[in-house]
């Protein structure tokens, strides 16, 4: 590995754990420097997964006060946020290479969207309705698909579940925020634990990114309460469409 290669994986640490935190998406920076160093798909996934584990992490203690009066939702999305993440890290290891190759310019174009989208959603989806039977299933539903699609991929997972959080839960967006983030923890960590006893992980590039994706995760906290979410959201989307564009013309 290159000292540009390395000085590229820690920027990009850097950068995924604070976006990460702040707003999800993260991953759309890392796992593209970890293809631009070299890396097949499917090693930078799984590296890139393992990589920004750290940064979930910062996210959290940064988010404690946040999260202090929110035991009970974590305790109730432990388990489909552990069953989703399982099932997702096990599909992408059973399935070929080759079709994770194919599918990965859609997916990271699907999380880019997403982000465009979620305001839009939530303003036409109205007001989430939180304690009622039908609300807490459809949590449920979609917390458990979103960690199976961050199992298998994870960019733009936090995107994804913070999504399905303003839908369903009445609260702070700071407040969803932390949710958001200790959710991700958890799916991070079972993929963690896969991946790394079973996948392709690049043990050179996760040595390199862990320091500042825990630092970025840190920081980005307290960017959360004080960052324009507009000009964020159409950074990540910009980006992302054009990584999609590139992995797709490879």
């Amino acid at each position: 590995m290159s000292p540009a290669d390395v000085i590229l994986i820690a920027i990009a640490g850097l950068l995924c754990g604070m976006i990460n935190t702040v707003a999800g998406g993260g991953s759309l920076i890392l796992f593209p420097a970890l293809i631009a160093t070299g890396m097949p798909a499917l090693a930078a996934n799984v590296t890139n997964s393992v990589a920004g584990w750290p940064g979930y992490i910062g996210g959290v203690v940064g988010f404690r006060a946040e999260l202090a009066g929110q035991r009970k939702r974590v305790r109730m999305l432990a388990v489909v946020t552990v069953a989703g993440a399982m099932t997702g890290s096990v599909l992408l290891l059973v399935t070929p290479a080759s079709a994770f190759d194919l599918l990965v310019p859609g997916l990271v174009l699907f999380a880019s969207v997403l982000v465009g989208l979620q305001p839009t959603l939530s303003r036409r989806l109205g007001p989430p309705t939180e304690g009622s039977p039908h609300a807490r299933r459809v949590l449920l539903v979609s917390v458990f698909g979103a960690t199976v699609y961050g199992g298998y991929f994870g960019g733009g997972l936090g995107i994804i579940v913070l999504a399905m959080l303003t839908l369903t839960v009445a609260d702070r967006l700071a407040n969803l925020t932390a949710l958001k983030c200790a959710i991700t923890l958890l799916s991070s960590t079972v993929t963690v634990v896969i991946f790394g006893l079973l996948g392709p992980v690049r043990w050179e590039a996760v040595v390199i990114a862990i320091p500042t994706t825990l630092i970025g995760g840190y920081l980005g906290a307290g960017i959360a309460r004080e960052i324009n979410e507009r000009a964020l959201r159409t950074f990540i989307v910009t980006f992302g469409i054009a990584v999609a564009i590139y992995l797709a013309a490879r």
